[in-house]
């Protein structure tokens, strides 16, 4: 298929053999009403032969890539500063400042896409019965995931990982966006002319904070999407466990969102050798 990612081929061949393998399952009985109606039987068409493979360790596009930790931090500290600088001028953009950094922090927070952070509503969070300390704020219901090709949106809960999050999330209900002009509507981040921020505006503001701290142009909305991964990874969390945080279906998706820095991985060899070292020099360790 001319213009697909190797990623994108995988996923429809993916759909294509399921649906054979459903169809000549001999449970179901499809076989035989094929042979009724069109005089013969369907059968596999895709097969390990002609299906596409992992041809990279790495097959996102070179360019996409995630923030390092001190690119990420540089970048909420001076939206932080944005807020601030409104404020101490007596500025009314303030709120929206407030709004924009609160906004990027949780589309971090919660791997989130695009239009999945801009459609949430304030309705959308929930407690963890297993993560009491976020209190309200345990989990996030998104309404409005990536779906494929003419599909509805899906939807999945995200479990709050930061412990940080909570705090950031409750201080902009309850106390900075009641300022704002359009608050009644049900939307978690409404903008200045109506009940619900634009894409336009996400991509726009993003930009201009990114290249305020002088970042690299290859940083877009998505790095957040694909910090949160890697970040998550590196941090020693259960590679499912992020497969089922963002909503892929497939591990070899979640592996293409994957940028674990060099950094990453020296401490990692690190910690390998320091364990090798350290069990080899033990006290009454035989040979």
């Amino acid at each position: 298929m001319h213009g697909c990612v190797r990623s994108t081929l995988r996923n429809y061949q993916g759909s294509v053999r399921r649906f054979c393998d459903f169809l000549t399952n001999p449970a179901y009985g499809w076989s035989d009403q094929c042979l009724r109606h069109f005089g013969t039987h369907p059968g596999q068409v895709v097969y390990d032969r002609n299906a596409t493979t992992h041809a990279d360790e790495a097959e996102g596009e070179p360019e996409r890539r995630a923030f390092t930790r001190p690119e990420l931090e540089a970048f909420f500290d001076h939206a932080d500063e944005e807020v601030l600088r409104a404020r101490d001028k007596g500025r009314k953009g303030w709120l929206p400042a407030f709004r924009d950094a609160t906004l990027f922090k949780a589309a971090y927070a919660y791997g989130l896409r695009r239009n999945e952070t801009r459609m949430l509503d304030l309705t959308d969070f929930g407690r963890n019965p297993e993560g009491r300390e976020s209190g309200e704020y345990g989990t996030l219901l998104v309404s409005y995931s990536k779906a494929e090709k003419e599909s509805p949106p899906k939807r999945r809960s995200v479990l709050t990982v930061w412990h940080r999050t909570p705090g950031t999330t409750e201080e902009w209900i309850s106390e900075v966006r009641p300022g704002m002009r359009h608050s009644p509507s049900r939307a978690l981040w409404p903008s200045e002319r109506g009940p619900r921020i634009g894409v336009q505006r996400l991509d726009s503001r993003f930009a201009a904070y990114r290249d305020a701290v002088g970042l690299d142009p290859a940083l877009e909305f998505p790095s957040l999407h694909r910090s949160y991964i890697t970040h998550l990874i590196e941090d020693g969390h259960d590679r499912l466990f992020v497969q089922q945080q963002v909503g892929h279906d497939h591990a070899s998706t979640t592996a293409i969102y994957t940028c674990v820095s060099s950094d990453f991985r020296t401490r990692s060899l690190r910690r390998v050798l320091d364990a090798t070292i350290e069990a080899a020099l033990r006290p009454g360790r035989t040979s």
